[in-house]
């Protein structure tokens, strides 16, 4: 390959690297804890506070219609089109989701239905996203920013591609060569490089599933809308449905009917979803109606593309009662179902079990170390040798990259107390004041102090997960563990990993800032003009990036 189309690549690679790195790392870090994201709902869950543990629920269908006639008689909005998620080990309540005639979401608990009139007028969406699990999935996709951050992520992720691809073309001329050279030594710049690449190369797959899937969630509906203008004649949004779901969307019939019992149509569900398949939700529409129909959502476990779902039609006594709709479960679905299923389970890992799991979690936190290092490696390589004052711009970079990046960890790690002292609110009052001020601490200090000063800060910050679950809780991690309880115990080891690799970090980063390259942005400032004005050459000392 010729040198200039080299160097075209190294420079597409570089500051697309460099846009998107923050962004990046932010998605990768969160998305890395979403992925146990029912572990999440354990870990969280309320009763744990009363000293209760999860349990196994089970699916009780005459339970199923008793809060669904309850909530229908409460909010009548409802029986236009309701999703009824199904108790479980993780969400041990039922919970509703509808939207009212002015596209207006609404959510209503069985602990809310059951209380007082005041309650169950309480449609709020607020308790559910103010979830740590929630919050956690929004800072993945849209960096905690709504749809406006869910669009930049998309973009964002088109951008990712693109650092790939040049990426890979830059170092496919040495991968032969350079594909295990991890070489260790004084040189930590060229120590961090290896690192960087290898952990680039081995890891690609994950990242190009990461970023085509990315874009395509993120800019769907831009997608969509253009598509549909284009190409199909303004009728396209009718078709979304049936694409994405078992069910058409229905209108009433304006006859009442009763619609048929939740247990007939589980036990249809799972007799065509076969014996691998776990219902975990029901979407009615028009319920009541003669035009019922009922969508039940649920896992295949053993299958790439794991959700599914079977369209029913649910009105009781109508000649097409129990009738199918739609299969859309593995084996059944399908070419756009199944591509659809393959693409979530692949970007989430779904698709496997705790092993396949741990495998996202650490290509996740890999991904992170990548785009880190990334700005800190483009910082080094540009620093002016001998020369005490570097560009403002390298210094403010290496600021930026410290305060978002080791900010982000620090206020992800304190939302998991605050989840526990204010579960529906406190984790998003948390996240934002903490990340913004270590932001603002790392602008006003040198850069290698900021890092290692918030690295030590996040260390401390880690630890308060297993010692707030001790001290609220009182399920500490060794009574967890004892007990079977992993998905509590899971957190808090975790925890402690990242706290040691947060000190251990600092400490390779307090090395560096002893004896690195007087002239670098991570050299202490004072110290780096005396040494240059004392010593006119650099000779001896090994060219060393943050560690």
């Amino acid at each position: 390959m010729k040198t200039n189309t080299l160097r075209l690549y190294q420079t597409l690679h570089t500051w697309v690297g460099l846009m998107a790195g923050w962004a990046l790392f932010i998605a990768f870090f969160a998305g890395a804890i979403t992925v146990f994201h029912h572990e999440i709902h354990v870990w969280q869950n309320p009763a744990r506070l009363e000293g209760h543990h999860a349990a196994e629920v089970e699916v009780n269908g005459p339970a199923v219609d008793a809060f669904v006639q309850k909530l229908i008689a409460v909010q009548p909005d409802a029986a236009a089109g309701v999703y009824v998620g199904l108790p479980s080990k993780e969400e041990p309540d039922f919970n509703a989701y509808w939207m009212d005639k002015k596209g207006e979401w609404h959510h209503m608990s069985g602990a809310r239905l059951d209380g007082d009139a005041a309650a169950q007028r309480n449609t709020s969406i607020d308790a559910v996203a103010g979830e740590l699990s929630a919050f956690l999935n929004s800072l993945h996709y849209a960096l905690g920013l709504g749809t406006n951050g869910m669009y930049f992520m998309g973009v964002i992720s088109v951008l990712y591609g693109l650092a790939l691809v040049s990426g890979v073309l830059l170092h496919l001329p040495r991968l032969k060569k350079d594909l295990f050279a991890v070489r260790p030594g004084r040189n930590l710049k060229r120590f961090w490089m290896d690192a960087h690449n290898v952990i680039g190369l081995f890891s690609l797959p994950f990242h190009m599933v990461f970023a085509v899937t990315g874009a395509l969630f993120c800019l769907s509906l831009v997608l969509v809308m253009v598509f549909n203008v284009l190409t199909f004649d303004g009728k396209l949004m009718e078709v979304i449905p049936r694409v994405t779901g078992a069910t058409p969307e229905v209108v009433s019939a304006n006859r009442p009917v009763p619609t048929m019992t939740s247990a007939e149509l589980l036990r249809i569900a799972r007799e065509h979803g076969g014996e691998h398949f776990t219902p975990e939700a029901i979407r009615f529409q028009r319920y009541g109606d003669a035009n019922a129909v009922a969508e039940v959502r649920g896992d295949s476990a053993r299958a790439l593309g794991n959700g599914g779902s079977v369209g029913i039609h649910a009105a009781a006594g109508e000649p097409n009662a129990g009738q199918l709709i739609a299969n859309q479960t593995p084996g059944a679905r399908d070419g756009n179902h199944a591509l659809y299923s393959a693409l979530y389970a692949l970007h989430f890992g779904t698709f496997g079990d705790l092993a396949v799991r741990f495998v996202y979690l650490l290509a996740g936190l890999a991904g992170a170390f990548l785009f880190y290092s990334g700005n800190l490696l483009w910082i080094e390589s540009r620093r002016k040798t001998r020369q005490a004052d570097q560009p403002r711009v390298h210094r403010l970079l290496a600021q930026a990259t410290v305060g978002v990046c080791i900010g982000c960890c620090i206020g992800v790690a304190l939302c998991f107390p605050a989840a526990l002292l204010w579960p529906e609110r406190a984790v998003s009052y948390v996240y934002w004041p903490v990340f913004a001020a270590a932001i603002a601490w790392a602008l006003i200090r040198p850069p290698v102090r900021a890092a290692i000063e918030l690295l030590y800060v996040a260390a401390l910050a880690s630890l308060t997960v297993p010692l707030s679950n001790a001290i609220l809780t009182g399920d500490h991690l060794f009574a967890a563990a004892l007990g079977g309880r992993w998905a509590v115990a899971g957190f808090d080891i975790g925890a402690i990993a990242l706290a040691v690799g947060y000190v251990a970090l600092a400490r390779a980063t307090q090395r560096r800032s002893r004896n690195g390259p007087a002239e670098s942005v991570w050299a202490p400032p004072q110290a780096g003009k005396a040494a240059l004005s004392s010593s006119p050459s650099p000779q001896g000392r090994g060219e060393q990036t943050v560690g």
